[in-house]
């Protein structure tokens, strides 16, 4: 029977015919090392290959504390996959180069053990080259190690397997940029290892992925959390070595004590015991006050503005559109809705450039892909005010806000399905420790980019000082 012990959530992929984590175990044994019957049972589920002998699991995900010997495992799995699979490529990254190239010289040290010899050259076998470091194989198999920076990836093609360390501070941009290098790879698999993020990490992309599993919507992921319980006392052991399944084994009582004398409450519970915030999966939009706000037909008058936003993937652009009114109440619409591949985003600059006149605002996000139209809107004349986190996290209460109040309206869901949708859908995740928050996909296949866009929207209408004298009841 498929289980991992200790796991406080677990899920495990159907269809598994076989397993090559004997195979794995035995590589480690030869060189020395052994694992525990957790990391063993993680290793066979992870290795899972169906009838058809593709991966079970295409995504592996671990939320698992600090200290525990994720790394460890996960280190022979590339190893072993290298060793198994002639001309693989296999990258590794993680969001801090110190982490990266720690865990660049631990696998070397362990590649370039006597057992190893077999395996990889030790005059060619290792590039040292900072920024460059890497593995190479004997089978023209190569491990790559990349800090998560602007470009990294740039020019990976067919990798086999992708390993994201610190998971929890793995952005949205950097997710995307990074998938597609396993495009047309024989048998992918990406492994997702990380703490619960916490407040002031990007930890969007990370968070989905465990609400989609959890939400039995992944149904070629392997979900593993270790966690303590939510109300667990700080210094009860029975709750480390429930958070921890390597304690006090390998993992010393005085290591979990330096952890909590040196973060903060919070943190330790996140880092070190597993414990996910609550706010990590709470809806964004009450829908009894989204539904009360609903209009047939927005009323005349009012200056407008608008926003702008993309989904991380680039494959949408959305204009929101709001109308303020001069007693404080306003209006926001979905005003355009295109697919980029169809239309591109030239479209979007020539319909702001021909109303910028009459228009209050025009906002765009600092963090948003839209940025990529600043350029072009200059051109055009057009003035951009870009927010920074503060801001969209002032945005987002303010629309809450006045729905609450019944000061903001919209209209019916025919013909706005992609801002309903959105409205539906999105959650919530913290911005600082202020009780700022801003929007948040539940998971990857929902767009947020239409309820970010006219959330800006309203943020520029209500906030800036530019007053159009002319007044118009269409927005293009």
């Amino acid at each position: 029977m498929a289980r991992i012990d200790g796991a406080a959530r677990l899920v495990i992929p159907e269809g598994a015919h076989t397993t090559s984590e004997p195979s794995l175990n035995a590589l480690a044994q030869a060189a020395g090392d052994r694992f525990d019957p957790w990391q063993r049972q993680i290793n066979r589920q992870a290795l899972a290959v169906g009838d058809d002998g593709f991966y079970t699991a295409r995504n592996v995900v671990m939320s698992i504390p600090r200290q525990t010997g994720k790394t460890y495992d996960v280190e022979w799995v590339a190893i072993h996959r290298a060793a198994q699979t002639p001309g693989i490529r296999i990258v590794w990254t993680a969001q801090h180069f110190s982490v990266l190239h720690d865990t660049f010289e631990d696998m070397c040290s362990r590649v370039l053990r006597p057992e190893m010899a077999y395996l990889v050259d030790h005059e060619h076998g290792i590039s040292l080259a900072a920024g460059k470091e890497e593995i190479r194989f004997r089978n023209g198999s190569r491990i790559f190690f990349r800090a998560r920076e602007r470009g990294a990836l740039r020019g990976f093609k067919k990798v086999g397997l992708l390993v994201i360390d610190e998971a929890q501070i793995l952005s949205d941009s950097a997710k995307a940029s990074m998938l597609p290098t396993q495009n047309r790879a024989y048998n992918p698999q990406t492994i997702y290892m990380g703490t619960p993020p916490g407040p002031r990490d990007m930890g969007e992309a990370f968070a989905r992925q465990r609400t989609k599993a959890l939400a039995g919507r992944a149904h070629s992921t392997l979900y593993v959390e270790y966690a303590a319980d939510r109300d667990a006392d700080p210094l009860d052991r029975g709750q480390w070595a429930k958070a921890n399944p390597s304690y006090p084994t390998h993992t010393s009582e005085d290591a979990v004590l330096e952890l909590l004398d040196g973060l903060t409450p919070d943190d330790f519970r996140r880092e070190a015991l597993g414990i996910w915030d609550e706010h990590a999966t709470s809806s964004a939009i009450d829908q009894n006050q989204w539904d009360e706000a609903t209009i047939a037909k927005r009323r005349e008058g009012g200056v407008k503005s608008f926003g702008i936003d993309m989904p991380p993937d680039r494959s949408r652009l959305t204009i929101g559109a709001c109308m303020r009114y001069d007693d404080n109440t306003a209006h926001i619409e979905l005003a355009e809705y295109r697919d980029t591949n169809q239309d591109g985003t030239m479209w979007a600059v020539n319909l702001i450039d021909k109303v910028w006149e009459q228009t209050a605002s025009l906002v765009i996000d600092g963090q948003s892909p839209a940025t990529a139209l600043l350029p072009d809107l200059a051109q055009a004349g057009v003035t951009v005010t870009v927010t920074n986190a503060t801001d969209m996290g002032r945005a987002c209460g303010r629309l809450q806000d006045m729905l609450r109040d019944g000061t903001l309206t919209h209209l019916p869901e025919d013909g706005q399905q992609p801002l309903w949708q959105a409205a539906n859908k999105a959650t919530t995740r913290p911005i600082g420790k202020n009780g700022l928050f801003g929007w948040n996909r539940p998971d990857d296949d929902t767009d947020i980019s239409p309820l970010n866009a006219v959330t800006l929207a309203l943020h520029g209408a209500m906030t800036t000082r530019r007053d159009p004298t002319q007044e118009t009841e269409t927005w293009f």
